[in-house]
């Protein structure tokens, strides 16, 4: 961010000149041509006002803005939504007082756009950091003039949403912590303490039995290849990590995942919790069954869920009801798929879904 100097024709087409604060030249011909000034001549920011920060931004060298910024943001654009400040006057003044660079510009990109007429969702869309469930509830808050009751309720999904992973990490901590230590004991015992016994053993001259001898293999073998195992260890997670990233190999992990003793139960109640939590703050904001299970299905991490999800809302763009085709889904717990049925036929799905969610909390804690 800099002031650029500018010289040329202002609104009465009078020759004019001054400064137009702009991070680039394009931005700052546009902020011009929004002022009915037509620039002949347009001179950078001297490099005194070079803004690092801006710099790195540019350059893509700042990590994104994150979960807990993004809350902050939403929370401040909601008070003073709610307290009557006119929206761009609102984005100007969360500008001025926001420190992480990245979600900085994209404040003041969204607030330049919505100045130059677009809606806050629009100009939303096009900036990094806001997810499709973000846009949909804003757009849905413009519309239906609650747009301070949305974003209050999108803070508080996005903070409970983190507690719930925050949850599952926790959950699965534990017993990857026990494996690894139980992997480290082992080799400590084969490398350090069974050489010791073989030399006892051939001490006293007696035949080593068959399952005896196959520890003392292992045990050289850990002695003698430990440094080449953990190179293979690193090539083949990198490996891995590739072919994960790829469709057909994140839905093969997704699918063993959730076959795995302990960790598949806690994977499995985990998404459907984010997703019960996110349908309901949708359904709460007035947006459609159907609108909402397309972009909830989004924030569902296992695709193999993701898949059957989206399978249960072509039935029901078909007609069907939403909790008929979850009771066709193995791994679907019977108790929320009844309570999803009773919320539907009250009325009351979007209070009904976050009693689900509390249910799915419950089951994997414990």
């Amino acid at each position: 961010m800099g002031n650029w100097k500018w010289e040329g024709l202002n609104k009465e087409g009078k020759r004019s000149s001054g400064m137009v604060e702009a991070t680039s030249l394009r931005d700052a011909r546009r902020a011009l041509r929004a002022q009915g000034i037509r620039p002949r001549k347009l001179n950078s920011p001297s490099i005194l006002e070079f803004d690092l920060a801006e710099w790195l931004v540019e350059q893509g060298l700042v990590a994104p803005f994150g979960n807990k910024e993004l809350v902050i943001f939403t929370r401040q654009l909601s008070v003073m939504v709610n307290a009557g400040v006119p929206i761009i006057q609102a984005l100007e003044i969360i500008f001025k007082s926001e420190k992480h660079p990245v979600l900085k510009r994209a404040v003041q990109s969204i607030a330049r756009e919505v100045s130059e007429g677009k809606t806050i969702n629009e100009a939303m869309e096009k900036q990094k950091g806001f997810s499709r469930l973000y846009i949909n509830l804003v757009k849905a808050g413009e519309t239906g003039g609650i747009l301070d009751q949305i974003l209050e309720k999108l803070a508080e999904h996005m903070e409970k949403q983190e507690k719930i992973k925050k949850q599952v990490k926790g959950a699965l901590q534990y017993p990857m912590i026990v494996c690894i230590i139980g992997a480290g004991v082992i080799w400590a015992l084969m490398v350090f303490v069974v050489p010791q016994f073989v030399e006892m053993l051939e001490g006293t001259g007696q035949k080593v039995p068959g399952i005896t001898q196959f520890v003392i293999d292992v045990s050289d073998f850990l002695g003698n290849y430990s440094m080449y195992l953990v190179g293979g260890l690193v090539v083949a997670a990198f490996i891995f990590k590739v072919w994960v990233g790829t469709k057909v190999g994140k839905r093969s992990f997704d699918n063993f995942s959730m076959k795995l003793p302990l960790f598949g139960d806690l994977i499995i109640k985990g998404n459907l919790a984010t997703f019960c939590r996110t349908l309901a703050t949708m359904l709460g904001a007035g947006i459609t069954l159907t609108e909402a299970l397309e972009v909830c299905i989004e924030t569902v991490d296992n695709t193999v869920i993701a898949n059957d999800l989206s399978q249960v809302r072509d039935q029901v763009i078909q007609g069907k009801t939403f909790a008929e085709p979850l009771m066709e889904i193995s791994y679907f717990p019977e108790m929320v798929a009844s309570m999803v049925k009773v919320g539907e036929q009250t009325g009351n799905l979007d209070m009904m879904l976050p009693r689900s969610q509390m249910y799915l909390r419950m089951m994997w804690m414990k």
